[in-house]
């Protein structure tokens, strides 16, 4: 079938890394179907009211319309409904839209349903809708979710704990689990050049706050400093310049690593030369970097925040308590001791090809298109 996929988040030249597990989705579901993208953004520093950027990528045409932004918010909001609705009238009239996220920009999604009789579904990525998070996040954009979900044909948490934060909202429209994707044909097995007892380990994430990045440079130094053979790659489409600065502070230039934004290719390059992955986040509503490691064959140390603790297995990873420095210490010291027993790489891959792969994404989520559209199932 035709299927249009829309989100509050998408790649794109103002934000290149924003809302790439979107267009995993999208390059997964284009395996059985027909699949566009439409995706607006305002651009303060743009003279034209609209500028439409239409070419494909990886396969699927991709239009994203840049806009004329503003320091007014709802003439923002009505101007990038406009640019939706142009660029609706140059795609393919779809049989399902699958939108993403359930901020205001989804609304759009709610017209097309009212005005042109188009069904949707809604992939769910947000931390603002975890039950952690629900008391700092407005009442308006709680009631926004209300309305958008209540006219979606099913909405799709990427984890357990991030759908029961949905019902906790007043959610009731149907809900399927279905986890970010993995591309296993990128995300694989190679051979890792041998470093006789050194233990090398590797973050990459956004490196904002809540992803600790400092916290596991410090761990790692201290490692080093009481005797042990250790080495860190750290990095990502964040600020680096405070770590690189951390870095020459504490004089681990040697040992520790930083690097900037990456291609996909590069993270996978960065995971197969590893041995474990860390991820010491605040919260995660799903942590899609510790399916790609387990796609390496890599275990994973991670905290047992949000979705994330739904994938801490025995004998694939570790999990810690979040906030705790003392306990990742600890972990990684154990680590460096042997004191686990991870599975080998083959068995640890294959957890993530048989539940994460496109393949099994596309199924997943076409087993449900079949439902809302009401054709049968090829």
């Amino acid at each position: 079938m035709k299927v249009l996929f829309i989100s509050s988040w998408f790649p794109n030249k103002l934000e290149p890394t924003n809302g790439n597990f979107v267009q995993r989705h999208a390059e997964a579901v284009s395996l059985l179907h027909d699949v566009e993208i439409l995706h607006a953004i305002g651009d303060f520093n743009q003279k034209e009211k609209f500028v439409f950027d239409d070419q494909v990528i990886n396969g699927i045409r991709t239009l994203i319309i840049y806009y004329k932004n503003s320091k007014n918010p709802a003439l923002n909001f009505l101007t990038r409904m406009k640019a939706y609705s142009l660029g609706f009238s140059r795609m393919k009239r779809p049989d399902l839209v699958h939108a993403n996220v359930l901020h205001n920009n989804m609304l759009f999604a709610v017209y097309l349903k009212k005005k042109l009789g188009i069904p949707f579904v809604v992939t769910e990525h947000w931390t603002a809708f975890q039950e952690e998070n629900l008391h700092t996040t407005s009442s308006s954009i709680k009631r926004i979710a209300r309305y958008i979900a209540g006219n979606a044909g099913y909405i799709f948490p990427v984890s357990n704990n991030l759908k029961e934060s949905l019902k906790l909202l007043g959610i009731t429209t149907p809900m399927k689990v279905i986890s970010n994707v993995v591309d296993t044909e990128i995300f694989t097995i190679k051979p890792k050049v041998q470093n006789q007892g050194l233990v090398h380990f590797l973050h990459v994430s956004s490196l904002i706050p809540r992803k600790r990045p400092k916290d596991i440079i410090k761990a790692v130094h201290v490692l080093h400093e009481n005797g042990y053979r250790v080495s860190l790659e750290i990095g990502g489409d964040g600020d680096t310049e405070s770590l690189i600065s951390l870095i020459n502070d504490i004089g681990a230039e040697d040992y520790i690593k930083v690097f900037g934004m990456i291609s996909y290719q590069e993270v996978a390059e960065k995971m197969q030369n590893s041995d474990y992955f860390i991820l010491f986040s605040e919260n995660e509503t799903q942590g899609c970097v510790i399916l790609e490691s387990y796609a390496c064959g890599k275990p994973v140390i991670s905290t047992k925040v949000g979705g994330a603790a739904e994938f801490i297995i025995d004998g694939l990873g570790v999990g810690i308590e979040k906030n705790n420095t003392d306990e990742l210490y600890n972990t990684l010291e154990k680590i460096c001791k042997d004191r686990y027993s991870f599975k080998e790489e083959a068995e640890i891959r294959e957890f993530a090809v048989t539940g994460y792969s496109r393949e099994a994404i596309a199924r997943q989520f076409t087993d449900i298109y079949h439902q809302i559209v009401k054709t049968p199932v090829s």
